[in-house]
């Protein structure tokens, strides 16, 4: 059983309070293949009354499932785990197949998400009140953490599996039911993911997936409604937007995990071997196309003619094809939009006075494919600076003093990610107590991790997903004052 075959044809439809079905309309969504264009199949393009009939469903769910026990919430998590990593050859395909990725590199995503289902595993026993008398005596203090209840997802197309569990881990750990809205670009990983979920016993309405073409018509009709009590969102920074709007009149919990343009900095003592390696995994992680992806390398002069070039062999030695195939490293961009907007952003730094190590260019053909791209001598106002690149491209400009590379990387509306390369230990703590990020990466390319906090700050939202503090996001607190006698 590989790609497709992972999902039958009843499993390409709604899931609505433990039952599959096909949109009320009938209308489908097509899932298209980014290494050639071509379709993949379809899936069912839900209204938005369906879309509410999720939300019942889970609203219907959340009392018994709130009582439900944490050991048992937590086995489910656990046999989710397991059964995900029995069967990650195949999620990894038919991931690699809607979104383009390579395989080895999908597996990789389906190792990593389902660590989330295992972590939170052995949370959902771990959530904790406290008991205290109270200072000036006279009464005690008791806490209870209760689940938040009723929440919507919204998940992007760039790690269907990864961004999903993150979400679906935590919140049934803290007893919370949940619709989820996986991106449309990328529905049949979320699909194949509620299939596992429903086959280890997860208890019909706690998770309910809506595919969907209108996702703003869906946020805006659950958002509106007074049931729904926190809305986590991993996508752009302008949705993000409207979404944080849309919840001020029901006043909803809100994660918010928008984009970034994170910066890769170089300083003179740097290992050049070290630091290129990190440069790989930071820039060519999915193609790019992630929001902790090194989007800014800031060089310090002295070192960034032998870092462009080195980083420039690496770069340009990358095979270029469909994930599918063997040897491939890089895969297609997600659609043609994406591929418009990198190489308007390459083309404006070169007309900026960039200079072309490797790449430069798309290669042609069918899919969406971006050749992996340095550029040098990019000037710091270049739009390739300030923009998400979402893209296999490494643009790099030069710095003189530290003073001025903490200034230039904190120059930016976003504060998601952001790493460094220094063998200097004072330096390393300096810069991470100066840069704006709420995550620094010291002389590793790689921040992701299961046990620990992800997320950003300014633009680039707020909440943490992962770790202990990401269940928090799914509890609330009730203050009980009890009489001493």
């Amino acid at each position: 059983m590989t790609g497709l075959d992972l999902l039958g044809a009843q499993q390409r439809n709604l899931f609505i309070g433990g039952t599959w079905r096909e949109a009320a309309s009938g209308a489908r969504i097509e899932v298209i293949d980014p290494a050639d264009g071509s379709v993949l199949t379809d899936v069912a393009d839900a209204s938005t009354e369906e879309a509410v009939e999720a939300l019942d469903a889970a609203a219907a769910a959340q009392a018994d499932w709130a009582r439900t026990a944490p050991r048992e919430r937590g086995e489910i998590l656990r046999r989710a785990f397991d059964l995900l990593t029995e069967r990650a050859d195949d999620v990894a395909h038919l991931m690699s197949l809607e979104m383009g990725k390579p395989v080895a590199e999908a597996k990789g995503e389906v190792a990593y998400g389902s660590e989330f289902f295992r972590w939170y595993s052995e949370e959902a026993v771990r959530i904790h009140g406290r008991w205290m008398q109270a200072p000036a005596g006279g009464s005690r203090l008791l806490t209870v953490r209760k689940p938040v209840g009723p929440c919507l997802f919204i998940t992007p197309w760039n790690f269907p599996l990864a961004m999903g569990t993150r979400k679906i881990g935590p919140a049934i750990a803290a007893g919370c039911t949940m619709v989820v809205k996986p991106a449309s670009q990328t529905p049949l990983t979320m699909l194949a993911l509620a299939a596992i979920l429903e086959e280890v016993g997860l208890p019909a309405g706690v998770l309910n997936v809506v595919t969907t073409s209108s996702t703003g018509e869906l946020s805006t009709a659950l958002q509106a409604d007074d049931r729904l009590r926190k809305v986590s969102f991993t996508g752009s920074t302008a949705v993000g937007r409207t979404l944080v709007a849309q919840s001020a009149d029901q006043l909803q919990r809100l994660s918010m995990e928008l984009g970034g343009n994170a910066p890769f900095l170089v300083f003179e003592d740097a290992d050049l071997d070290a630091a290129v390696e990190g440069a790989m995994v930071a820039k060519m992680r999915n193609m790019g196309e992630a929001c902790t992806s090194a989007n800014r390398f800031l060089v310090h002069r002295s070192v960034a003619a032998e870092f462009g070039e080195r980083l420039g062999e690496r770069m340009g030695g990358l095979t270029l094809g469909r994930g599918q195939d063997d040897g491939v490293d890089v895969g297609p961009l997600i659609d043609e939009k994406a591929l418009d907007g990198v190489t308007r952003l390459v083309q404006d730094a070169v007309d900026d006075g960039a200079h072309v190590v490797t790449g430069g260019s798309a290669p042609g053909g069918p899919g969406f494919f971006y050749s992996p791209t340095v550029l040098v001598d990019v000037p710091p106002a270049s739009a390739i600076n300030t923009q998400e690149i979402f893209g296999p491209v490494a643009p790099i400009t030069t710095f003189e003093t530290e003073a001025e590379a903490i200034e230039r990387a904190n120059a930016t509306e976003y504060g998601l990610a952001s790493y460094v390369y220094t063998r200097d230990l004072a330096r390393t703590i300096r810069l991470a107590e100066s840069l704006d990020f709420g995550m620094v990466g010291v002389n590793t390319g790689l921040v992701s991790n299961p046990a620990a906090p992800f997320g950003g700050m300014k633009a680039s939202g707020f909440g943490r997903e992962g770790g202990f503090e990401g269940i928090e996001e799914y509890l609330e607190t009730t203050y009980v004052a009890l009489p001493a006698d």
